[in-house]
């Protein structure tokens, strides 16, 4: 006990020990005691003397302390203690007030220590193993101590959190801790957790994290709320800003719909606490976040539409307008509004309807254009509001027609002030940067709007009484030529070079002016200072445009006469010089950098974002245009022209064959719904044919029937008589064989006669009378043989009829003994049976008359495409035609260079050519032979 009054500051008897001799004590006490309690109080001491002997400590107890942390898992106690001289040993303490040296000391040291618990990765994973105890006095230490570790070291610290499993997810736990300094320094811990590292950003966001901080925002009041809205926002920051992933996961959580209570300022603005200042400037940072300009267009616009459907937009501009809020938060809504609405049609619409709650009410864009040209105001709420007004019109067509629209004669309202007005008045003031803004916004007005270029040349402004009326462009070259301070010179050549630059009638403007020209070329010749030498680059583009956009309407100020001006008194390499001046100026690359205009000082403000780009597009060209000759400017322009011809051809047969293309789609339209209406016919007729098959089938089966049925009957009723029919058969068949076979013989007795009588004339005209005499006779006997014969064939026919007649009557007097009442039933069944065979019949006649609609319909579809077809191949022909016409041409062209001496083999000579060298090769091998 004695050892420990002594280190507690207990008076004993003898020397003190130092510092280093009582910690190397302690530390061995740490490392050799068993008992417990023993170790706490070694370890107690030792956090007391964390913070006076740090370097000390943190030399001799490191590694004891860790290894506490490995063995005593069980006791909270001396884990608390041993985690608490951990963090005093590596933590910066930043709130004691030291001089820069003895800082620079502690940070050095604070890093060194993280370098040596880090040096083993299971230092880290076991910190974050005891984070998951509930143990106030385990996980409050725990939580400050990988804090600082992430602060000395957080690219180390991140990467050993990231690889242990559920690293992240352990520390997101510290959010649901019921105990508010636990959460609130867990908030600390996972912003230093999410600096610079999207992978561990995207797991926090996934881990429920804008639910969860979004809860804590509206639990601790939101803007009213105090320093923990702050970190909470601070950690949105840090999970939203650079990070694609996290933004569209928190647009599609739709987590912006409820960013719009924050802004629900009440009427009573007169007390604003400092950390309600703060907390409003982190929400209206947040929201910028997600609509900025370095974001995906498409992401960008997403989220515009989003504020604009939930009415966020309509909040800010209520904060826009409202009175009482402090200036440095109206700047930041100005800026937060303008790139809500930059790009946004939608967006932009509903800011050109605000208006101003004065009497009378004044829209929002004129109100704020009075403070942009205001010199009392501050310098960067007059740049806040010049950003406004460049979203406003940024890709806004109807924006800039309304803008321009106000300066026209015809629609300028003498009782109230305008947009235009009011730009007109800063461009003449005397304060040069009202004369940059009004000039610079007037500017955008005309960006890439050949339309409104064109009308700005329209309005007249009265400079005096008694004097005529001078146009605008005229009054901003005279007020250049009047030799004014630099920034106004160059918000002036900025607006010049912006409106005529693509627009040859804005050029030809300018040129007719007798004094624009001397004036340029005498300024860009002078050697002046530094200061003169952006003037000077301004004015060598604004006589670049001139010529590189001149449409040679003016005589004495064509492309060729300019040119020839500039190499007599400037000299194209001193022109081309004078012209490098603007990109080589030191604040030409920081306003190219983002579109917000963001300035030290009033006096640096020299470039506009959008005028960067205008000059890395025309700087190359004009340079090009300068020295190029006459010669190769009309080759240039022949080029052109043949090529604009060539565009045109091309143009025309791309329309061509898009024609052709579509008529082919259409013929491949008409074929496949042709095809299918010929496959849905057969397929009609296929079953339609089944269809009639089956009733055929049926009609035959009942035919089948009704004769089965009649021949059985028949069966029956000639049953008793079959022999006798039989034999009556075979008798008429006999006749019938004996009739033919008289027939034959009286066919050649007729033969015979008729052969006789043919002799017996003959022999008339030569022989006597006896002779024919006898010859008669002989012929008589014949005809007599032959009438016999005749009467037996008669016999026999005779005959033959009394058997048939026998036949029958024996068929009809067997029917006549049939029963009556089958007879009936027999006569009944027949009807049936026709009947029905009748409208099977029918049936089938109405079907043959669908498929002959059918196969009509078929044959013309078929003749349609036929006759399409036939078009097509006459098309063929006719570019065959054209083929062979052009052949024809080839060939006279190739007949007048022969004529004119020039060799000229074509195929035809080729061909011939190449059958002489065969004939004479088969001679040769001939004579050989």
């Amino acid at each position: 006990m004695n050892f420990f009054r002594g280190v507690m500051g207990g008076q004993a008897a003898g020397p003190q020990p130092s510092g280093a001799e009582t910690i190397q004590k302690l530390c061995d006490r740490v490392a050799s005691s068993t008992l417990l309690e023993d170790r706490r109080d070694a370890v107690r001491a030792l956090k007391s003397l964390s913070k006076k002997y740090r370097m000390e400590v943190g030399t001799q107890a490191m590694d004891h302390l860790i290894n506490i942390l490995q063995t005593d898992r069980s006791d909270s106690e001396i884990l608390g203690y041993a985690l608490d001289t951990l963090y005093n040993i590596i933590c910066n303490d930043e709130e004691e007030e030291q001089d820069e040296n003895a800082q620079k000391q502690a940070d050095d040291l604070g890093a060194q220590f993280t370098d040596k618990f880090i040096q083993d990765p299971e230092h880290v994973t076991l910190l974050l193993t005891l984070l998951e105890e509930f143990d106030f006095h385990v996980r409050w230490p725990g939580v400050k101590l990988l804090t600082a570790l992430l602060k000395n070291q957080g690219v180390q610290v991140q990467g050993v959190i990231l690889v242990s499993p559920m690293g992240v997810s352990r520390l997101m736990d510290l959010l649901a801790d019921s105990r508010e300094v636990i959460r609130n320094d867990g908030l600390l811990l996972l912003q230093q957790l999410t600096k610079g590292n999207a992978a561990i950003q995207k797991i926090v966001a996934f881990e429920n994290a804008f639910e969860r901080l979004l809860d804590i925002i509206t639990e601790e009041g939101s803007s009213d709320g105090g320093i923990v809205v702050e970190d909470c926002l601070l950690l949105l920051l840090n999970l939203l800003k650079n990070n694609s992933s996290n933004q569209n996961f928190f647009k599609e959580g739709s987590y912006i719909q409820r960013m719009k209570p924050w802004f629900e300022v009440g009427d009573d603005n007169s007390g604003w606490s400092a950390q309600k200042v703060t907390n409003l400037h982190l929400m209206l940072q947040l929201v910028r976040v997600m609509v900025s300009p370095v974001n995906s267009p498409g992401a960008t616009a997403s989220c515009q539409k989003s504020m604009y459907q939930c009415g966020l937009l309509q909040q800010l501009c209520t904060i826009l307008m409202a009175t009482g809020v402090p200036a440095d938060i109206l700047t930041e809504t100005i800026n937060t509004v303008s790139e809500v609405i930059r790009g946004s049609q939608v967006n932009q619409d509903y800011f050109a309807s605000v208006n101003a709650p004065s009497n009378p009410p004044r829209p929002a864009i004129v109100v704020l254009l009075m403070s942009m040209v205001n010199e009392r105001q501050p310098f960067v709420l007059r740049c806040a509001v010049l950003y406004c007004f460049q979203c406003f019109l940024y890709k806004n067509q109807k924006g800039q027609g309304e803008i321009v629209a106000t300066l026209l004669p015809s629609t300028i309202d003498a009782n109230s002030i305008s947009a235009g007005q009011l730009l007109c008045g800063g461009l003449f003031s005397a304060d040069s940067l009202s004369n940059w803004c009004a000039a610079v916004a007037l500017a955008h007005a005309l960006q890439d709007n050949l339309t409104q270029k064109e009308q700005l040349l329209r309005v007249q402004l009265a400079t005096s009484l008694g004097k005529p009326p001078v146009s605008l462009l005229q009054q901003c070259t005279n007020i250049l030529s009047q030799g004014s301070k630099v920034q106004t010179r160059v918000g002036l050549l900025m607006l010049l070079c912006t409106w005529i630059s693509n627009c040859p009638i804005a050029v030809t403007h300018f040129l007719h002016n007798q004094e624009n020209v001397p004036f340029l070329t005498a300024q860009i010749s002078e050697n002046l200072g530094e200061d003169e030498r952006l003037v000077q680059g301004l004015c060598a583009l604004l006589l670049g445009i001139c010529i590189y956009y001149n449409d040679n309407s003016l005589e004495n100020y064509t492309k060729e006469k300019l040119k020839q001006l500039i190499e007599k008194r400037i000299g194209k390499e001193n022109f081309v010089e004078k012209l490098g001046f603007i990109t080589k100026h030191e604040l030409y690359s920081r306003a190219a950098q983002k579109p917000q205009p963001v300035f030290p000082s009033p006096e640096q403000m020299l470039f506009d974002h959008e005028f960067t780009k205008l000059v890395k597009e025309l700087e190359g060209v004009i340079t090009k245009a300068v020295h190029k000759s006459s010669e190769e400017e009309k080759k240039e322009e022949e080029v052109k022209k043949t090529l604009e011809q060539h565009d045109n051809i091309v143009t025309q047969y791309k329309e061509l064959i898009r024609e052709q293309d579509a008529q082919i789609q259409e013929l491949k339209e008409q074929v496949a719904s042709m095809t299918a209406q010929n496959e849905q016919m057969q397929t009609t007729i296929t079953q339609q044919l089944s269809q009639i098959q089956q009733h055929k089938d049926q009609y035959n089966i009942l035919k089948l029937k009704l004769g089965g049925f009649t021949s059985t009957y028949g069966s029956q009723v000639n049953g008793l008589q079959t022999e006798e029919l039989t034999q009556l058969r075979e008798e008429v068949e006999e006749l019938r064989k004996q009739h033919a076979l008289l027939q034959t013989q009286l066919s050649d007795k007729d033969a015979l006669i008729n052969t006789l009588v043919k002799v017996t004339q003959t022999a008339e005209g030569s022989t006597g009378g006896s002779e024919n005499t006898e010859l008669l006779k002989e012929l008589e006997s014949l005809r007599s043989q032959v009438q016999s014969q005749s009467a037996e064939i008669n016999q026999l026919k005779t005959e033959r009829q009394e058997l048939l007649r026998r036949s029958s009557d024996t068929v009809s007097s067997s029917e006549g003994s049939l029963d009556a009442t089958k007879m009936a039933e027999l006569e009944s069944r027949l009807t049936a049976q026709t009947t029905e065979t009748e409208r099977l019949k029918e049936e089938t006649k109405s079907l043959s008359e669908s498929r002959a609609d059918l196969e009509q319909q078929l044959a013309s579809a078929t003749s349609t495409l036929q006759t399409e077809v036939h078009e097509s191949r006459k098309e063929q022909d006719d570019l065959l035609m054209l083929l062979a016409d052009q052949d024809q041409k080839i060939h006279s062209l190739k007949q007048r260079l022969k004529t004119l001496g020039e060799t000229v083999e074509d195929e035809d000579d080729l061909d011939a050519r190449d059958q002489t060298d065969e004939d004479d090769e088969e001679e040769e091998d001939e004579d050989e032979d």
